[in-house]
């Protein structure tokens, strides 16, 4: 790794070693997050993989949710493979697309969103 991947957060910023993470990568999978929502809250955090302010933003909500007792169900949306379902659910949710974003759902609609540094796991409460 270089020193500015050790600085800027490097290309293996992905969530796939995070266990608490639920992929999104396809309208089914999506529908059935809304589905849980049903259930209990459930929260999708839309990232953009090649921006440093969303690497930066995601890595700190890591951190917040390992030392939580996790309330929700945490979905995450790449939204540069996956921009066509970042549009759905703006367009389905009627949320304005933000990147990072965070959107807390619950019985199918939104009950909460932040952006950026308002990225917080107390958004879920």
């Amino acid at each position: 790794m270089s020193f500015f991947d050790k600085i800027f957060g490097g290309k293996e910023e992905t969530p796939d070693h995070k266990s608490f993470w639920k992929k999104i990568e396809s309208e089914e999978d999506l529908a059935k997050a809304i589905e849980h929502s049903f259930h209990h809250k459930i929260a999708i955090f839309k990232h953009s993989t090649s921006c440093f302010i969303s690497k930066t933003v995601l890595r700190n909500f890591e951190k917040e949710v390992q030392n939580s007792d996790g309330k929700a169900d945490l979905y995450y949306l790449d939204l540069l493979a996956h921009r066509p379902i970042s549009n759905k659910i703006a367009e389905d949710l009627g949320i304005r697309h933000e990147s990072p974003q965070f959107i807390v759902i619950e019985n199918g609609k939104p009950v909460n969103s932040a952006s950026h540094q308002d990225i917080s796991l107390s958004q879920i409460q």
